[in-house]
């Protein structure tokens, strides 16, 4: 039996793995950790960086099982969507933190010691191109990337990066096989920067000045 048909018959028990062709395929076309499924009739493809090969079939089966919670608009939890929630969140300690422009650490320290008591880790930190994406956080390779229409305004890039730091600081939460990033609690801590208000104001600004599409927060 494979992985995802363990997965399939842990999650559905009710249901027989055999009405549906379950397939995965490993890939190096994703950066690490990340993963999609494909569904058609009866068809499930799941696609998975190559790093998942490493890791153990609990963990692999934790993460299938969410994708499949997905696609059939379910809700369900399993002591495998629990251990992959776990590894996801303490990925970042065994990831090297190679990669860092100065201006972005500058800023990173700079809000680190303002709001954090200096106490988060510094991760990755990169620029990206897109103008419709401010910034994200990837767990996966323990990465912030803001977009560099930010390198000229500091108070903005502050922002963005005390939001991604945010997303570093409280990672998710999962309720029935659900992944929630910006909780009730992460909200608050939001507004706890500095003229925020002010800030959400300029990003409006931003962003009919710079593309009439709507940026993105990860």
């Amino acid at each position: 039996m494979s992985i995802a048909e363990e997965a399939f018959k842990e999650l559905f028990p009710e249901k027989t793995p055999d009405s549906y062709q379950l397939k995965i395929r490993y890939t190096d076309k994703f950066k690490p950790y990340n993963a999609n499924v494909r569904y058609t009739k009866n068809s499930l493809q799941f696609n998975l960086s190559k790093k998942w090969r490493k890791v153990s079939k609990e963990i692999q089966m934790g993460l299938i099982q969410g994708l499949m919670l997905r696609i059939f608009k379910e809700k369900n939890n399993t002591i495998n969507i629990d251990l992959y929630n776990s590894f996801m969140r303490n990925l970042h300690i065994s990831i090297p933190k190679t990669n860092f422009d100065p201006i972005l650490e500058n800023s990173f320290n700079g809000v680190n010691e303002t709001y954090f008591f200096g106490l988060i880790e510094r991760p990755n930190l990169v620029w990206h191109n897109s103008i419709r994406r401010l910034g994200s956080y990837e767990y996966g390779t323990d990465t912030i990337s803001i977009s560099h229409v930010l390198d000229n305004d500091e108070d903005l890039l502050d922002y963005v990066m005390y939001h991604e730091m945010l997303h570093k600081k409280h990672k998710f939460h999962n309720h029935n096989g659900r992944t929630h990033h910006h909780t009730h609690e992460f909200k608050e801590m939001e507004k706890k920067f500095s003229n925020s208000g002010e800030m959400e104001e300029r990003i409006k600004k931003l962003v009919r000045h710079k593309s009439r599409k709507r940026f993105v927060w990860f």
